[in-house]
């Protein structure tokens, strides 16, 4: 229970500073892993991402401030943090689907969101293959591209990546690269707190770079779970790891990347592995 206790503490966190600033480094270090790794098990959990849960909690308590009283919207956009009315006037229609100036009108529906509270909930047993692996650090060659700090901005930029990769070659030159395990290409998201995150398409390697970029990827324990299909299939897999075998595995993120290792080349019936890096939870 650990686990979902710090998962639940960051939740607290987030509750004591909706009029402050809200650290995703803070939220990770509160439940023993990086700002990425955080959002990420958030958003499988949760079912939306930390961004907008804390935009409909904001807004939630900004509609409950404009109903109690003679409260400016100007005044209130700035208590939790919007210096731009506009921005204000759009984040709250985006929940509430009405301007905060129509809040104060007697009758008028606006919605609320409750802190979200984690607990453990068992599911039915279906069966996750997995195994741990440690490996010494290996060196990696490819291309990257700088990840955002809130994760759902990413969403477009790694699918546009590979579709380009896959259009001007860097793919196939790329599969001729590799001499070294890991064996197949590689999706690296390389997240940590000390430096600007980047996501990599790449291969294991000791061949001269030329024009790639290289990244070693660090020593490290991983948890490693085997699927096939698309890249679909993928985040399902990934959501069920965070979701039920975490949560009770005895294991926490580590600092490390997360790896997508992909066999074969067909999108649509990949086979692939995924690569979480993980150490045991110190009794």
């Amino acid at each position: 229970m650990e686990w979902i206790d710090r998962l639940n503490q960051s939740m607290n966190y987030i509750e004591e500073h909706l009029t402050d600033e809200i650290s995703y480094e803070q939220l990770g270090r509160i439940a023993c892993c990086s700002a990425y790794h955080f959002q990420r098990m958030f958003t499988y959990m949760a079912g939306m991402t930390l961004s907008e849960y804390i935009r409909r909690r904001k807004m939630s308590l900004a509609a409950v401030d404009l109903q109690g009283g003679d409260a400016r919207v100007i005044d209130i956009a700035q208590k939790y943090g919007y210096h731009s009315p506009t921005a204000f006037n759009r984040a709250f229609q985006g929940v509430h689907g009405i301007a905060p100036s129509s809040v104060k009108s007697e009758g008028v529906s606006v919605k609320s969101f409750p802190p979200i509270t984690f607990k453990i909930t068992v599911k039915g047993a279906v069966e996750m293959n997995y195994r741990i692996e440690t490996k010494e650090a290996f060196r990696i060659i490819g291309i990257s591209t700088p990840l955002q700090r809130e994760i759902e901005n990413n969403f477009m930029i790694v699918p546009k990546m590979w579709q380009d990769a896959a259009a001007n070659g860097t793919i196939q030159t790329l599969a001729a690269m590799m001499d070294t395990p890991l064996t197949g290409l590689l999706g690296v998201s390389a997240c940590n707190d000390e430096e600007e995150w980047k996501y990599f398409i790449a291969v294991a390697s000791t061949k001269e770079k030329g024009e790639f970029e290289e990244y070693t990827i660090p020593a490290s324990t991983w948890a490693v779970f085997s699927g096939t299909g698309t890249n679909q299939s993928i985040q399902e897999l990934e959501q069920r790891i965070v979701t039920e075998w975490l949560p009770t595995s005895g294991y926490e993120y580590a600092n490390a990347p997360d790896i997508e290792v992909y066999l074969n080349p067909d999108p649509q019936n990949a086979q692939y592995e995924v690569w979480i890096p993980v150490t045991k939870k110190q009794a």
